[in-house]
């Protein structure tokens, strides 16, 4: 079963199955499919080539809509928890334990995983010369957005003096191969803690400290997916933080 409507759009727009390829990251073959099969992307790349062609994505592919109406629970969804004070501490040490390739950590503070498990830098340590790439990313004291916060969630200065502490912390790792430190000023939607395909969402609510905010886990199930989503967020985020020098 063709699909007419993206094969009519592409070709208003002098679209080849190679450039449109290109544009949304996939291979030319899926594209093919995608005209001549009537395949379905996945969402994720479904919306890019819909910006790309400037058209609507359920005009392009219908079975989106419907699929998002049906799915109650996202198949990457590992579990949910109500707030983050209800997870023991070895939640995510054994996370990052389980860790074979890559350790993020996107926080403003989270002193709370050193003042729990005292050997967390030991760990890091540990899975940095095993040959996991660890990136720890904390808030700038300094920046608005972290001041700002504070005000918020009515912690006043109490969230700058944890970043700073938090800094302290992390401090002796810095120089450790494999392991690199950096502050942010962006404004925290939620904090993130990733080992290789598994992340700790900890989602953050306007006012509300970060402890009594919701925690889904996530658990990567294929390209274009949730988790892909905020690792892309890490990413972003990571490339506008600045590098801690030693000394």
């Amino acid at each position: 079963m063709t699909n007419e409507r993206l094969r009519a759009t592409m070709a208003a727009g002098g679209w080849t199955h190679a450039t449109l390829a290109t544009a949304t990251g996939v291979d030319p073959k899926s594209v093919e499919r995608w005209v001549n099969l009537g395949r379905v992307p996945r969402r994720a790349t479904a919306m890019k080539a819909a910006e790309a062609l400037s058209e609507d994505v359920h005009a392009l592919w219908p079975a989106l809509r419907q699929a998002r109406a049906a799915r109650a629970v996202s198949p990457e969804l590992v579990a949910l928890y109500d707030q983050r004070a209800d997870l023991p501490v070895s939640v995510f040490v054994d996370l990052i334990t389980q860790a074979r390739e890559r350790v993020d950590i996107l926080v403003y503070a989270a002193v709370f995983l050193h003042e729990a498990y005292p050997r967390l830098n030991d760990l890091l340590r540990e899975r940095a010369e095993d040959g996991c790439a660890v990136r720890i990313a904390l808030g700038d004291a300094d920046s608005e957005n972290v001041q700002l916060r504070g005000n918020e969630e009515k912690f006043g200065h109490g969230i700058e003096s944890r970043c700073r502490l938090a800094l302290m912390h992390y401090r002796p790792l810095l120089g450790v191969p494999g392991i690199e430190l950096r502050t942010h000023g962006t404004t925290l939607y939620n904090s993130l803690y990733r080992a290789d395909d598994q992340v700790l969402v900890n989602s953050h609510v306007w006012g509300v400290n970060a402890y009594g905010a919701p925690v889904w886990h996530l658990r990567r199930n294929a390209d274009g997916g949730i988790f892909d989503t905020y690792t892309e967020s890490f990413n972003a985020v990571w490339g506008t933080a600045t590098t801690v020098k030693e000394g």
